[in-house]
């Protein structure tokens, strides 16, 4: 059962008949690292007043409760609400307020409360059902050996990419039928992710979604390119102790061609763009190695946040989106090629926004690691007509935002359903803020496209 579901039920039958509106919350609508969140308001009797009760339970397992009253209607008052969540969770994760006897009898409970008139038998009461609510969690899949795995993976194949980039031959550069650059690196990337994710995960079942596989490097005039490849793999390799054996070229193209899986809303995917941004890779600027895991159809290595380490070694850092909430403070990023995306519509949705930075165009999921960081607000790719979205493009990016405590949506507000297979089916555009400049984002969004499409009609 869904989690949220689950709790918002089981609230139901502790409060009874006294309940007037149970509202489940996604993770989306607060703080990102908050799994089950649920919305109680408590009528009483013969009075306006309405008794509102929010619960937490943290990927941990740990459960915050906070309760107000207030003088408005039902619908009102679970929307006021939400607000006050937030900085319910805000307060945990800043000074933690603890009930000693609530603390006793629930040994992993910290509550953050305001003074509130509901009695202690019924936060009690509460409390014993978000405990049962948080074993259920406890059972949910681990992924600590897949995110080490991942890990291992990324920083390999970095090293191989910044190899390559150091000493970029023309030789090195091969054509796509689509025409964009790939390089030796883009295919020596995916081999080393490939393999390294197979070597340390063997006993799952692997499937990959990439971008690449070996059917332009098969060819007889890609000779010395396979050669290259194959010894820019084994180089990299062999820096790893676990790696004891040196591959063929032909063991190096199957590697490669692991990443023609359909990925989909069953089992578990890896979802790789081995170098995004080759044509930023080429001149020296961005790019990103981006590796994703879906599970059931969902980005997952979740519940920690985003850390941002050095690839050489040194203490992670936790990053945060920016918590700008005046538009005219925030400055927004778009692709670096003009290609990409639709710059006039943009622009026009960063003037409706009151925006006075110029754009920031940047390579890659760059974009999205810079935002994670709060290096800038907003983040807005609108590509054109007829182009779809590869999974791979926006799936580590994604989950690396929504760590940090951002949103990322099509231009409808939706999440990004990334079950579909290799493509993301989805309106319009991508966009990504925080939450509390995404329902002004979105407005103005709606306006520019209903504004692009009056002119269209009209010519």
């Amino acid at each position: 059962a869904n989690q949220n579901e689950l709790l918002s039920v089981r609230l139901g039958l502790v409060l009874g008949s006294s309940i007037s509106r149970a509202r489940p919350l996604t993770t989306s609508r607060i703080q990102s690292r908050v799994s089950i969140a649920a919305v109680v308001s408590v009528a009483e009797p013969g009075r306006r007043k309405r008794k509102c009760l929010g619960f937490l339970v943290g990927e941990r397992g740990e459960v915050s409760i906070m309760s107000m009253t207030v003088m408005r209607p039902a619908r009102g008052c679970c929307c006021h609400f939400n607000n006050a969540i937030n900085n319910c969770f805000n307060l945990r994760y800043r000074r933690t307020l603890k009930t000693p006897s609530l603390a006793a009898e629930f040994p992993f409970v910290a509550v953050a409360s305001p003074p509130t008139r509901l009695s202690l038998s019924l936060r009690r009461r509460l409390l014993t059902v978000a405990s049962s609510s948080a074993a259920t969690m406890s059972s949910s899949p681990s992924y600590d050996k897949e995110l080490a795995a991942a890990k291992k993976a990324v920083s390999l194949a970095s090293r191989l990419c910044q190899k390559v980039q150091k000493a970029l031959l023309q030789s090195d550069v091969q054509s796509k039928s689509d025409k964009s650059p790939v390089t030796v690196a883009d295919y020596g990337s995916q081999a080393v992710v490939s393999l390294v994710l197979q070597r340390e995960l063997p006993a799952d079942p692997f499937s990959l979604v990439a971008e690449e596989d070996s059917g332009d490097l098969r060819d007889d005039s890609a000779q010395d390119i396979r050669a290259r490849i194959t010894e820019l793999v084994n180089d990299t390799l062999s820096t790893d102790e676990s790696s004891s054996s040196t591959l063929s070229v032909e063991q190096v193209l199957k590697a490669i061609d692991c990443g023609v899986s359909e990925g989909g809303a069953t089992g578990r995917h890896w979802v790789l763009d081995p170098i995004d941004g080759t044509k930023g890779f080429v001149r020296g600027d961005q790019y990103a190695i981006a590796l994703g895991l879906l599970d059931g159809g969902k980005v997952v290595l979740v519940g920690s946040g985003t850390y941002m380490q050095p690839l050489e070694g040194g203490p992670a850092v936790e990053v945060h989106v920016t918590a700008t909430e005046n538009p005219e403070e925030a400055s927004f990023f778009e692709s670096y090629e003009a290609a990409h995306s639709l710059r006039g519509l943009t622009g026009s949705i960063a003037e409706k926004l009151g925006v006075k930075a110029p754009p920031v165009r940047i390579d890659s999921q760059a974009k999205y690691g810079a935002l994670s960081r709060g290096d800038g607000a907003i983040y807005m790719r609108f590509p054109h007509k007829g182009y779809r979205e590869k999974i791979w493009d926006h799936a580590a990016g994604c989950i690396v935002v929504t760590e940090a405590g951002g949103l990322v949506t099509d231009a409808a507000g939706k999440d990004l359903d990334f079950s579909k297979g290799r493509f993301l089916d989805l309106d319009t555009g991508i966009i990504s803020t925080n939450a509390k400049l995404m329902p002004l984002l979105l407005k103005a969004v709606k306006e520019s496209l209903k504004e692009g499409e009056s002119c269209s009609s009209s010519m």
